[in-house]
């Protein structure tokens, strides 16, 4: 038995999660479209544009849209906004579950629910994935605490002067601790709130002085940009959402634009771009790249793509007025149609809301009698006229009719609500009436369900709650041989059959004997789950409408009546004689060349918490 709580993770987490990297994917392409615009400006344009994509995947869209709905206010009507509140609704929402009305108030909730096996799996996966990429940097975060151990605080000396001239013209006032380590690895700044300046032990014997403050103004440039907050901020969602490669290839495009800022800063402070190049290729000639993309050296990204940049003579445009003029847009456009999603979600509820309590009617009956049933014939009846509802029925009939389940699926009944009937006249008011008739068919019916359920909770003190369980159940699918069922026509009729006005489709049916006429598999498959007390699902892939008959010899297990189409029962449903003939997998077999396989799946079942006889009146 699978956990409730399993499924609702899964129908929360499923299209949650879908939604959600395809808002970010979304923003991701967005972004990358405006860097190909800016591709001639500065760097550091670029790399806040990627940067405003990673985060993006650490805020989900329905943040900004709760922040809408808190601000919504009703003006006007609410067919004026419709329109565009769907159109964004699907857009962004591509793996919501549909807004369509429900006709079954008890099928299933949650979204793929044969997928919910897999739930433990997927979160075990991700889970393993998610550890396996905080190991591998902490193997490397202790490699550069191991040295950072070993390094010794520089006090004086060409470097120490050289940085500090260096934080001067970069205005930085906390002043740069320098740690001269024994270790191999490039000069780096390590840490966020503290930063320091790892400096590799013999690098500066072998840099001139003009090589010596380029290369301490490009990690000067670093600790003034943040950019190990910024780092460590992707290293979170590379983490989190290790397994979606946009987000390893966004780190690439951070490292790349980083260097690259960096690069064009220390140009700009008057550095000669061959001094400049030369003490980056003598770093690397000396030292080992930092393992840790939050420890900001000077050799990342691609050096010969660096190279090339710095020393190609070609003039990078500072952002004019409409290019700024564009990322103020853009990002006003990021934040705003979020917050207008929710803002047009909430309006459009809060009509929808205020137009139904406006507009309808309390789904209930005006008055109704419940008598229990005193004869001794097995004479059951379930009729929904415009304004009536009549049953002679166990309490166990009315459930299955109120809430479209089968015996299966009500768990923990009293044995009384099978054995005992009643006999049960109820009335609809002529306003409740009219309304419904401006229903769709699939929307009365509902309409009727929840009246039933209504009566139910009434009069027999009926309370339940759902659960999810793995079942036994059929599924109705083609035979080897294929099908042998004739597709129905409006004139078709059988010998001795019937004939429904207007080519309605109905059924003639008695103990062992079936005659169909206009008959869909989904109806076959909801007649043959009342016969056989489990749910039996139409995997046939058959659109059509067929006539057809079937004869089998019912067992004892089969002592269930057949209900014509919504729960009423054909002409002479008891009066038919016994058929002789092969068990009922075998005559669907033989008969209609189709067959039930058992099989297993997680259903949502209902289970009776307490329900009462009801008095007469």
């Amino acid at each position: 038995m699978i956990p409730k709580y399993l499924s609702l993770m899964w129908a929360a987490i499923a299209p949650a999660l879908g939604n959600h990297l395809w808002q970010s994917t979304l923003f991701a392409v967005a972004a990358g479209l405006l860097t190909l615009i800016l591709r001639k400006n500065h760097a550091r344009a670029r790399y806040g544009l990627w940067l405003a994509a990673s985060v993006k995947f650490l805020i989900p869209f329905s943040l900004l849209a709760g922040i809408g709905s808190r601000l919504a206010w009703s003006r006007g009507s609410a067919g004026t906004q419709s329109g565009l509140y769907f159109a964004m609704q699907e857009i962004s929402r591509p793996f919501a579950q549909s807004t369509m009305p429900v006709i079954s108030p008890a099928s299933p909730s949650m979204a793929f629910p044969s997928l919910i096996h897999l739930l433990p799996v997927l979160g075990a996966v991700w889970l393993c994935g998610f550890l396996v990429v905080l190991c591998l940097w902490y193997v490397r975060w202790q490699r550069i605490s191991a040295a950072m151990r070993g390094a010794v605080l520089l006090r004086e000396g060409r470097e120490v002067e050289a940085l500090r001239r260096v934080e001067r013209m970069a205005g930085i006032r906390k002043r740069i601790e320098m740690l001269l380590s024994r270790a191999s690895l490039e000069p780096g700044i390590f840490g966020i709130a503290r930063p320091v300046l790892l400096w590799p032990e013999g690098i500066s014997e072998r840099l001139e002085d003009a090589h010596l403050e380029a290369i301490l103004a490009h990690e000067v440039w670093h600790v003034r940009r943040r950019d190990n907050l910024a780092a460590a901020i992707h290293m979170v969602v590379e983490a989190v959402f290790w397994f979606y490669p946009l987000v390893w290839w966004l780190g690439a495009r951070l490292v790349e634009e980083r260097e690259r800022a960096c690069d064009e800063a220390v140009l700009g402070w008057g550095s000669e771009r061959r001094v400049y190049a030369e003490s980056i290729l003598k770093i690397c000639e000396f030292c080992v790249g930092s393992p840790l993309a939050c420890v900001s050296g000077v050799t990342g990204a691609d050096l010969k793509k660096r190279i090339v940049h710095i020393m190609t003579e070609r003039v990078t445009r500072k952002l004019d007025f409409s290019r700024k003029l564009l990322l103020s847009a853009a990002g006003l456009v990021a934040v705003a149609v979020p917050i207008v999603f929710g803002l047009v979600n909430a309006t459009q509820s809060r009509a929808e809301s205020q137009t139904e309590n406006t507009s309808t009617i309390a789904p209930v009956y005006a008055a109704a009698s419940i008598k229990p049933n005193k004869s001794d014939g097995g004479m059951f009846k379930l009729l929904a006229g415009p304004d009536t509802f009549t049953a002679t029925a166990t309490p166990q009939m009315l459930i299955r009719q109120a809430y479209g389940v089968e015996d299966d699926r009500i768990s923990a009944a009293p044995t009384w609500l099978t054995s005992e009937k009643y006999d049960i006249e109820a009335k609809v008011d002529k306003p409740l009436v009219d309304e419904m008739q401006k229903l769709r068919p699939d929307q009365r019916e509902l309409v009727r369900r929840r009246m039933l359920q209504a009566l139910l909770a009434d009069r027999f003190k009926l309370t339940l709650h759902r659960e999810v369980r793995d079942l036994p159940e059929y599924a109705l699918v083609i035979a080897e041989n294929g099908p042998k069922l004739q597709e129905a026509k409006a004139d078709d009729t059988y010998p001795n059959g019937i004939q429904g006005p207007g080519g309605a489709h109905l059924m003639r049916m008695g103990k062992g004997q079936l005659t169909a006429q206009r008959f869909s598999m989904a109806d076959l498959a909801h007649l043959l789950s009342q016969q056989l007390g489990h749910t039996v699902l139409d995997k046939t892939g058959l659109t059509g409408n067929y006539d057809f008959t079937m004869h089998w010899t019912p067992d004892e297990s089969e002592a269930r009546m057949f209900k014509g189409p919504e729960g009423q029962p054909g002409p002479d449903s008891t009066s038919a004689p016994e058929s002789s003939g092969p068990p009922i997998f075998t005559a669907i077999q033989e008969q209609l060349g189709l067959n039930l396989e058992s099989q297993k799946g997680a259903v949502e079942i209902l289970v009776i918490d307490h329900v009462e006889r009801p008095s007469e009146n």
